[in-house]
């Protein structure tokens, strides 16, 4: 029996296999392997495809959001509010940068930053080191960025978008990342738009920030060899720039099977007794991520995996309980069951519809042995 996967990078290379072999090939031939051609028309593509004033390409996510919060200047002392049930690395480029998180917990349904808790939050700490926040589009579902733009700006304070999981994804017609004055992608192998290797960019639409990234990433140097700021080397490569280029093409049919295969699961499944995903209201899903959610999840794991489907668990420990930043003061009760209870089943668009069904059936086998019944559209 074919093993599934929850993502499947090799069947994305197979997918575009002549185009991104021609550009690897265009790539090699040239000779020119870092901050060339291929990611300067990667930087303006992207960002045309986004609709932001620029782009820099950096080596990965991480880096981009620890340059885009250095950019801003955030530093030593400051706070930064983001939530907890996000990867461990949107915290620890927070930390890189001298910075302290704060955290704040999620909306029981989308499982995405609570807006009106961040309200409460603010209002109630009165915090001046308090000076920016990170929002985690998570899934490919985007945060209610209208209500946080509002209450971020009458707090004077910084936003980050976090955009590792949300490529595409709108809020009432208007992209992810193009709401904060910088957002980070990732480009990682799995990510709907991804490399064969790290990569990352930051967007936005302060072109002065934008900029003081570009310094940023190769030691601070506007003249070669000279240090107008404390940098470091974090370049997105030439090969991986023009195998971008070849992703993004493809990115809106994609995104676009993405979508009919979150439709079926959300079809197939709604009888089950499964917590299926919340979807907001004005705003566009691009299903980086089909997670459900059940008290029986490691039961459920277990079962898939015997049945050769594998699927992943975004993220299995809150980061305010994991040893390298524990805080036992902190009671998240939202995100903390989130956590407890959330797995991602297979999805993205090298699926087959019958692996699909598959994935369906055999959910649906476990969870409704106890009563004998099967469920429609399994």
């Amino acid at each position: 029996m074919i093993k599934i996967l929850p993502a499947d990078p090799k069947a994305a290379y197979l997918a575009a296999q002549a185009d991104i072999d021609a550009a690897i090939k265009r790539v090699m031939l040239s000779g020119h392997y870092v901050l060339g051609p291929e990611l300067d028309a990667f930087e303006k593509e992207f960002s045309a495809w986004l609709g932001t004033a620029g782009a820099v390409g950096v080596a990965n996510g991480t880096d981009a959001i620890e340059l885009a919060l250095l950019a801003a200047g955030i530093g030593p002392g400051d706070k930064v509010v983001t939530v907890a049930n996000t990867v461990t690395a949107t915290v620890s480029a927070i930390v890189a940068t001298g910075a302290k998180p704060v955290f704040v917990d999620i909306e029981p349904g989308t499982m995405l930053m609570d807006v009106t808790a961040l309200e409460t939050m603010l209002a109630t700490l009165r915090d001046p080191k308090i000076k920016a926040v990170v929002p985690v589009h998570l899934y490919g579902q985007a945060v209610d960025m209208p209500r946080l733009m509002e209450i971020t700006g009458r707090h004077n304070l910084f936003v980050m978008e976090d955009c590792a999981q949300a490529h595409g994804s709108l809020v009432g017609g208007k992209m992810a990342g193009t709401w904060g004055s910088l957002a980070s992608f990732s480009f990682y192998p799995t990510k709907n738009i991804g490399a064969f290797g790290d990569a990352g960019a930051v967007t936005g639409r302060d072109t002065a920030l934008l900029e003081k990234v570009r310094l940023l990433r190769q030691y601070g140097w506007r003249k070669r060899y000279v240090s107008d700021h404390h940098g470091r080397n974090s370049r997105l490569d030439e090969l991986q720039a023009a195998i971008l280029r070849v992703q993004l093409a493809r990115i809106e049919a994609g995104n676009r099977r993405r979508d009919e295969i979150a439709r079926h699961y959300l079809t197939a499944l709604k009888d089950t007794p499964l917590k299926l995903p919340a979807l907001a209201e004005g705003r566009t899903h691009t299903w980086h991520q089909f997670v459900v959610r059940t008290t029986r999840r490691d039961e459920l794991q277990t079962h898939l995996a015997r049945k050769d489907i594998v699927c992943g668990v975004l993220y299995p420990m809150p980061i305010h309980r994991q040893p390298a930043y524990h805080d036992a003061s902190l009671s998240l009760p939202h995100t903390e069951q989130a956590c407890a209870e959330v797995l991602s089943l297979p999805l993205h668009p090298g699926l087959k519809d019958e692996d699909v069904a598959r994935v369906v059936r055999e959910i649906s086998a476990l969870l409704t042995a106890a009563n004998g019944r099967t469920v429609p559209g399994s």
